[in-house]
């Protein structure tokens, strides 16, 4: 009876660590990225998996797809490639960004 207690609790210790070290994070972040696909709106700034920068034109629930407008280009894309939402002040301060005169002599 105690080498099947000495044997039972480390397997309960191990899956109990398992559960906080893998799972529940998992969970929180499978949670924030399902409150982020529900957010998205018409022109909202986003990056996609791809790397690609554009605007959302249309958001379509029904099909989970998105078209987004990259300068003009119309792209469809499914709702999951979206990897995550510009923030409008960085958006801000990358249009107003102005390289320094040191870079433009150097060239």
């Amino acid at each position: 009876m105690n080498q099947i207690v000495g044997f039972i609790i480390p397997l309960i210790i191990m899956f109990a660590l398992m559960y906080f070290m893998i799972i529940r994070p998992q969970q929180k972040q499978m949670k924030k990225a399902q409150n982020m696909y529900d957010q998205l709106s018409p022109g909202d700034h986003v990056v996609t998996v791809g790397g690609l920068h554009g605007i959302i034109d249309e958001v379509d629930r029904t099909a989970n797809t998105i078209v987004l407008d990259c300068e003009g280009v119309y792209l469809t894309f499914e709702l999951r490639s979206v990897s995550r939402v510009v923030e409008e002040s960085s958006q801000i301060a990358a249009e107003s960004y102005q390289p320094s005169s040191d870079a433009a002599e150097e060239e």
